[in-house]
């Protein structure tokens, strides 16, 4: 229960955070909802994703979501993350996480969004 109500919390925050998203009709340089009926990323995203975190050290990335898109000189990706920090005892955490992707395939991390929540105050199920 405590994953479900958490899921929930985060795709709202995110929605909440990708406001330009909520327009009815898309419009060029806007952020687009992604149906979540799908369990894996895209391949595109997921290839986004790869590129740009094959280099990092200190952290482990694991996309959740891919939350929306916006179509520029290339694409950028909104990805729910739970991040895992490479150290002992580190506690995982959760983040938007932007990406950016050119034409020419390249791909790096725009900004990273940590996500403060605390499990301990959700009601009981």
């Amino acid at each position: 229960m405590k994953n479900t109500l958490l899921r929930t919390a985060l795709l709202l925050l995110s929605l909440a955070l990708c406001a330009a998203s909520a327009l009815a009709e898309p419009v060029l340089g806007g952020w687009v909802d992604v149906p979540h009926e799908a369990a894996e990323l895209p391949a595109d995203a997921q290839a986004a994703f790869d590129k740009a975190t094959e280099g990092l050290d200190g952290a482990r990335y694991v996309p959740v979501a891919l939350l929306s898109t916006q179509v520029v000189a290339g694409t950028n990706y909104c990805m729910l993350c739970q991040i895992t920090p490479v150290a002992p005892d580190a506690a995982p955490a959760w983040a938007l996480v932007y990406i950016c992707a050119d034409l020419e395939g390249n791909a790096r991390i725009a900004n990273v969004y940590e996500l403060y929540i605390d499990l301990h105050s959700a009601p009981a199920a």
